[in-house]
């Protein structure tokens, strides 16, 4: 046989049993993410088509079917396949494409390339070469030198740079960078090396400017260490505390990543940039023995977080983490019996980096059940002579997490299923704070503002926010629905009919279309409830079916001025609540593009075409978090802090479901 049919008949079998072989023939689930070999496969569909250009993937993700033939496939007994599409978002001879990928016919059906403001996210690989291109750099080694540090103790990480009111379009793609001072410690940010800012331009990975405009103290490594084996031991120390199901868990979880639990049913799924994805969540109604929709879809749309240092190192940290960053690929692996208890079950992710090289990332996801010893429901009844009747029901749950570090934060995200049809959403903050080197170690000292807080000696907690907005298709027992305000409103007593003198009522009004929708809570409109509403189906005694926000005292409203930099870019924060008709196009609330973006394509633009939003496929979208002022307790780590939200049954059932 001659030498080329051999090793062509090699390569046949190769391809066979290690990629055909491997690629399974039917798709569990059409809203699975990319596995391993379909990101093995985009990466050589889009390298082939472009060769001998060369390539930089800055997201791949699933470019999900259209929704009712989701829907379609969901009521189907036999659950024929459906099109798997990539969404691949490029950069090919410093030019952004957008390219929709076919993998059943290994081709690209469209490429459109980008021209707008803003750029895509952030790669791993680009961010790494960034920030140790200063090590390097002559000055940057004099500047080091002048202030007596040792350069092997130096590290340094790049910051987007944010947009601040250029009327030129900038095709530079561009991070600034700030170093921070180890020797003695590893918490890099406590130590920071203030006075140096760094633009590096990241398609040429080349320094573009240099300054070093003042010398300030480094904060010392002392007692900003963080590490268990370090850590002073407590008087208080607790016993610990173990979880344990002697006949396992009492959830499911297939090889789609479908998960059912109790009534619960709903699948999980990873992406690069929302991270977590929940989809098609249902319940199991008893009394019509039948699956009911909630959820078609939420995730993490964008995390937005303003400091608000005015100072030359400072200003443009405005951060965009999941559309500069990446949620989904800032996510950590989860440590079993730390990060999740004992009892957890735990999800793969997989991604793909700078050079189209697919990725695992080994846990990301966790899932259990919970029991912290709340009560789900309960009653002691003593007017019965003679006898004493008590019932309690305890509360356990299931719990989704993930945990994103975008730099010196953690985020802690859980979806939280209850029996009782409730679906609560935390977000936990933890991690380091981001700080700034200061002249002052008393705070009386300080005659001028500083934007932040004294939490150690040369040590300011600079002032900040966390906005986190949330995309919530809910299908509130089918997709057409409407989104109800139902207004508390005072009433007076008339006509001497009752010895009161007032009390109050409830007043619905329905969106009309999105302008009726916009709310910002926390301002003087007075107490309601927001419902998203099923108008074509009623409860038994004629209410109707519906699922009720409910913000968990954390619905924060932004306090910069609606002409700020950023806070155009973060428009989409400025309501907490906004609805908009389905549209799979509208998934980023600060746009396709957010690094470097004008905010001229976020939720907040979208929006003002108005549309009908009554009876319709509806969007909500929320967006609750924290100003964060600084205490001294944060110092050096941060005590995780939460928020959260609701949405809970309300008028769904015909009664109380965990009966």
């Amino acid at each position: 046989m001659p030498l080329f049919f051999k090793i062509s008949l090699f390569f046949f079998f190769f391809y066979f049993f290690f990629v055909i072989s491997s690629s399974p023939l039917e798709y569990n689930h059409p809203l699975e993410s990319l596995a391993l070999f379909e990101l093995t496969q985009v990466t050589n569909i889009v390298k082939n088509s472009y060769f001998p250009l060369n390539v930089t993937f800055h997201y791949v993700g699933l470019n999900e079917p259209n929704k009712q033939l989701v829907l379609s496939w969901l009521s189907s007994t036999h659950h024929p396949a459906l099109p798997r599409e990539a969404i691949v978002i490029t950069r090919i001879d410093q030019k952004t494409h957008e390219i929709i990928v076919d993998l059943s016919s290994v081709s690209i059906l469209s490429d459109k390339i980008y021209n707008g403001h803003g750029s895509p996210t952030l790669t791993l690989q680009e961010q790494t070469a960034a920030d140790e291109l200063p090590l390097s750099y002559p000055p940057f080694i004099s500047s080091i030198k002048k202030r007596r540090l040792k350069l092997k103790e130096v590290v340094c990480q790049g910051f987007a740079v944010g947009w601040y009111g250029e009327k030129r379009k900038s095709t530079n793609r561009m991070v600034k960078v700030m170093c921070y001072y180890l020797d003695g410690t590893v918490n890099l940010y406590m130590r920071p090396i203030e006075g140096i800012t760094i633009t590096v331009l990241l398609d040429q990975m080349t320094i573009a400017s240099y300054i070093d405009r003042l010398i300030v103290p480094v904060p010392k490594a002392n007692g900003t260490d963080y590490m268990g084996s370090k850590r002073r031991r407590s008087s208080h120390e607790s016993n610990s505390i173990k979880i344990v199901q002697p006949d396992g868990p009492s959830f499911t979880l297939d090889n789609g990543n479908t998960v059912r639990w109790g009534d619960w049913k709903f699948h999980v799924a990873y992406d690069m940039r929302a991270g977590m994805i929940i989809s098609l969540a249902s319940i199991f109604d008893a009394e019509k023995e039948e699956f009911r929709s909630v959820l078609y879809r939420g995730f993490v749309s964008e995390v937005f977080v303003p400091y608000m240092d005015l100072t030359e190192e400072w200003y443009y940290r405005t951060y965009f983490d999941a559309g500069e960053y990446g949620f989904g690929l800032c996510a950590v692996e989860l440590e079993a019996s730390k990060d999740c208890p004992e009892n957890a079950k735990f999800i793969d992710g997989y991604f793909i980096s700078q050079d189209g090289t697919p990725g695992k990332m080994p846990n990301v996801i966790c899932i259990f059940e919970r029991y912290a010893g709340d009560i789900m429901w309960r009653h002691t009844e003593l007017a019965i002579p003679g006898n004493v009747i008590r019932k309690v029901r305890p509360e356990v749950s299931l719990v989704v997490r993930m945990v994103s570090t975008v730099g010196n934060y953690d985020y802690i995200t859980d979806y939280e299923f209850k029996q009782s049809g409730t679906i609560k959403v935390t977000v936990g903050l933890t991690g380091l704070l981001e700080v700034r080197g200061s002249i002052y170690t008393h705070n009386d000292q300080i005659k001028e503002e500083v934007y932040g807080t004294l939490i150690a000696e040369n040590t300011l907690g600079a002032y900040h926010d966390h906005f986190f907005t949330y995309h919530l298709d809910l299908d509130v027992d089918g997709h057409e629905n409407s989104f109800v305000k139902n207004n508390l409103k005072t009433r007076r007593v008339i006509n001497k009919s009752s010895p009161r003198k007032s009390y109050w009522t409830v007043v619905s009004e329905t969106a009309e279309t999105e302008s009726d929708a916009r709310i910002q809570l926390g301002s003087s409109r007075g107490a309601f409830e927001m419902v998203v509403v099923n108008p074509n189906k009623k409860t038994e005694v004629g209410n109707e079916i519906g699922y009720c926000l409910i913000p968990g005292g954390s619905a924060t409203s932004p306090l910069l001025s609606d002409d700020d930099y950023p806070q155009i870019r973060g428009g989409f924060t400025k309501y907490n609540v906004w609805v908009t008709p389905y549209n799979k196009s509208e998934k980023w609330a600060g746009g396709l593009y957010t690094d470097q973006s004008h905010g001229d394509d976020t939720l907040a633009m979208w929006s003002l075409r108005d549309r009908e939003i009554k009876n319709k496929d509806i969007v909500l979208w929320y967006t609750f978090g924290v100003h964060h002022v600084p205490k001294q307790e944060d110092f050096p780590i941060l005590p995780t802090l939460s928020a959260s939200f609701e949405l809970k049954p309300t008028n769904f059932f015909q009664h109380n479901p965990v009966l």
